[in-house]
């Protein structure tokens, strides 16, 4: 296993880029699978989980090209469906929790898909009932195999569309379904589906393969199912998360940094969230611009009230960044309440920021108010563990705002969500550096 070693206490310098969206790769390259003919993606993030899930096409039968070092060209037209159901795939599709989005476009071709129970953060429990709750609205038969821990869908005459209002606003549920009800019979409507720019730019793809889905960007979808989708040529966007993680490292760090071509209209909430905790960031065109501060004040609401930061359904604030702002609240001046309604475990990592002195009072899983230092106290260097991307990304923030060297194990975490970040944050000017 790998390491980070970082000496902190070093403003950063200069100009980054974006990677491609994560949460949208998994989704549209999943969605390649709904066709006999080639599908151009570009942008796709040179990162563990989306490389595992080509690698799963792959195996699949896939024919995969890679046409450049972040475009891939992809043909699902000689699939091998035993491989759904030889032990390499129950180990394969097991380590990776955006497999479970290879289920719908199978099923809806093929009239069968089957997965092994996803891996993935441990964050808490994140259930699969309304991907499969969908399926079985669509017409499909269930199975689950509770030995191996193994899922089945099934159906003899195709999918049938039908009306449906989610239990929750999934966004990998809504995009299972959908790209299960785009090659069913009629017409599927879905209520309280997820909205978020990764589904439109899912649909918008679909749309352009010949699929005809109205409703884009709201949360009910009218889907009319076709016989058959076309190739296509996508462009994912850029990150959101990784964006508000280098608008939280230059706010920590005191670093004037540039970031470019954010898709500053698919940001919803995040620049406001981060301009709330007093960080100064600028609209240059579709770049942003940090400048470096001394300090940051975190804002009250208008009644003297502390402030409260919580994750929401899009467009509310994305509960991926939450431990962003959970860290860059250490350094700010005020208070400000993080309340991550989502999952029950993301917000354990806070006890290896209340070793490096931060003051973080966890009031439950679900919970943590943080009294800034207003850089009156420094963060200590520390070795840690990073227990998931976000978190680890958080941490590697913290360090690089630490006085001192500090050494963050299971860095693997990291890298399943961040695209060669030693050699980007080293062209910043971080001393990082990866140790076996």
């Amino acid at each position: 296993m790998a390491s980070f070693k970082i000496e902190g206490g070093h403003k950063l310098k200069g100009t980054i880029i974006p990677q491609g969206a994560k949460n949208e790769a998994l989704q549209v390259i999943c969605a390649v699978l709904l066709t006999d003919k080639k599908v151009i993606i570009n942008n796709i993030p040179d990162i563990v989980d989306v490389n595992k899930l080509i690698f799963i096409l792959g195996e699949l039968g896939v024919k995969i090209e890679k046409l450049s070092s972040n475009s891939y060209s992809f043909q699902a037209d000689e699939i091998d469906l035993d491989y759904l159901e030889s032990e390499k795939f129950k180990k394969d599709g097991s380590s990776l929790r955006g497999s479970i989005m290879i289920v719908g476009p199978l099923l809806a071709r093929f009239g069968k898909g089957y997965i092994p129970r996803p891996g993935g953060d441990k964050i808490g429990r994140r259930r699969l009932d309304t991907h499969f709750q969908g399926f079985i609205n669509l017409g499909a038969r269930f199975r689950y195999n509770k030995e191996e821990r193994f899922y089945g869908v099934e159906t003899d005459n195709g999918l049938r569309g039908t009306d449906m209002l989610l239990d929750e606003a999934s966004v990998t549920g809504t995009a299972n379904i959908i790209m299960a009800a785009v090659l069913a019979k009629g017409k599927t409507t879905i209520y309280n589906a997820a909205c978020e720019p990764y589904i439109q730019q899912l649909c918008k793809m679909l749309n352009s393969m010949g699929a005809k889905i109205s409703g884009v960007a709201s949360n009910y979808l009218t889907i009319e199912g076709v016989e058959k989708l076309n190739g296509c040529e996508h462009t994912i966007l850029p990150d959101m998360i990784e964006i508000g993680s280098w608008i939280g490292m230059a706010a920590m760090t005191k670093s004037e940094i540039t970031i470019k071509n954010v898709s500053w209209k698919d940001l919803g909430q995040i620049p406001s969230v981060f301009r709330k905790l007093g960080i100064q960031l600028e609209k240059k065109g579709d770049d942003i611009f940090i400048p470096s501060q001394e300090e940051y004040v975190i804002q009250n609401y208008i009644d003297g009230s502390v402030l409260t930061v919580a994750d929401a359904p899009w467009p509310g604030f994305t509960p991926d960044l939450l431990s962003i702002v959970l860290v860059v609240a250490t350094q700010a001046k005020g208070t400000v309440l993080i309340h991550q309604k989502m999952f029950e475990s993301r917000l354990f990592f806070v006890d290896k920021l209340i070793d490096m002195g931060a003051k973080v009072i966890l009031c439950d899983p679900h919970r943590a108010t943080v009294i800034g230092h207003n850089r009156e106290s420094k963060l200590k260097a520390t070795k840690m563990v990073s227990p998931d991307i976000r978190a680890g990304i958080s941490l590697l923030i913290a360090a690089l705002s630490a006085e001192g060297t500090s050494v963050i194990d299971n860095i693997e975490q990291i890298d399943r969500g961040y695209e060669r970040i030693v050699e980007r944050l080293q062209v910043l000017g971080a001393k990082i550096e990866r140790i076996d």
